[in-house]
């Protein structure tokens, strides 16, 4: 049932791309501060912390593909 969900609202118009967030500008939050963190340590390297949540976001999907995290939880 949650596959169906995640299904559902990842071909839905709630997927959004970055550039096109009306809060995109805002700073990143701290749940994206923390997993940026998390995965920036994991691909060696610097992280950024004077990001938007639009960067931030852009940042952590290119992360998540050079260490693999995250990415299986996406595609099941």
């Amino acid at each position: 049932m949650e596959k169906q969900i995640q299904d559902k609202a990842e071909n839905s118009n709630m997927v959004k791309d970055p550039d096109d967030w009306t809060t995109g500008d805002e700073p990143m939050t701290g749940a994206q501060k923390s997993y940026l963190s998390t995965l920036s340590e994991e691909a060696g390297e610097e992280m950024n912390e004077n990001l938007s949540k639009a960067e931030a976001s852009k940042k952590i999907d290119e992360l998540q593909h050079k260490t693999g995290r995250g990415l299986k939880e996406k595609e099941e």
